[in-house]
């Protein structure tokens, strides 16, 4: 049986936000099958496009539902790790995407996003 804890990049997170019928975004559908878990840089992400009180409600009712990971030094380096290899191949992405894909290689954890064009380099 695979891994059951995912790590959802924040392009998820958006689309809930976002969806005019939740439950079938892919969110949903995830938190169905899986443990979710989110890295602090989605947060800083999310909070960053929170223009209401309302917003900002809904994700922290959505951070209260799954498990956080928090950005350390360890992931730090793995990140500049991947910065470098894709500076040197000059297909970099932007940092943010870079941050989450090192939290989840530290931890051992796939990637579920929406945007694949940027996590299928790493």
């Amino acid at each position: 049986m695979g891994n059951r804890r995912v790590l959802i990049d924040t392009s998820i997170l958006i689309e809930y936000l976002r969806s005019q019928n939740r439950k079938v975004s892919t969110f949903v559908k995830l938190f169905k099958e899986k443990e979710l878990c989110i890295s602090t840089i989605s947060i800083f992400e999310l909070y960053n496009g929170a223009t209401t009180e309302s917003k900002k409600q809904d994700i922290e009712t959505l951070c209260g539902e799954i498990e956080i990971i928090d950005f350390d030094s360890n992931i730090a380096k793995t990140a500049s790790i991947i910065y470098r290899d894709l500076r040197s191949k000059n297909k970099l992405i932007e940092f943010r995407d870079i941050l989450i894909s090192a939290t989840a290689l530290q931890n051992e954890l796939p990637v579920a996003t929406l945007n694949i064009k940027h996590f299928e380099r790493i």
